[in-house]
């Protein structure tokens, strides 16, 4: 994991729209990057959307943050996650 300061330059500017990327913290704010990083994926841009935040963020990471998001994250997208890192599938609406 590399220590990247400014998200503006890996992740597309759309995923956060409503605020400065280059005021996100990379630590602090990990319960609102990681969801938002993934809320527009998906299933052929999965790999390709999920990989920046490999460079970021644990697997473990990952997974805890988009289990307990509030953000509109799709069950598909738990679903391709919970595959990706070998763990039990989980869902964000039931």
């Amino acid at each position: 994991m590399n220590a990247i300061k400014d998200i503006s330059q890996i992740f597309p500017k759309h995923l956060f729209w409503d605020v400065n990327p280059k005021n996100l913290d990379i630590q602090d704010d990990k319960d609102f990057i990681i969801p938002r990083a993934l809320m527009a994926t998906t299933v052929e841009t999965f790999t390709k959307d999920i990989q920046p935040l490999e460079q970021l963020y644990s697997r473990a990471q990952i997974v805890k943050e988009l289990q307990k998001t509030k953000e509109r994250i799709s069950n598909e997208v738990c679903k391709l996650v919970a595959r990706r890192y070998h763990v039990k599938q989980f869902l964000r609406y039931q």
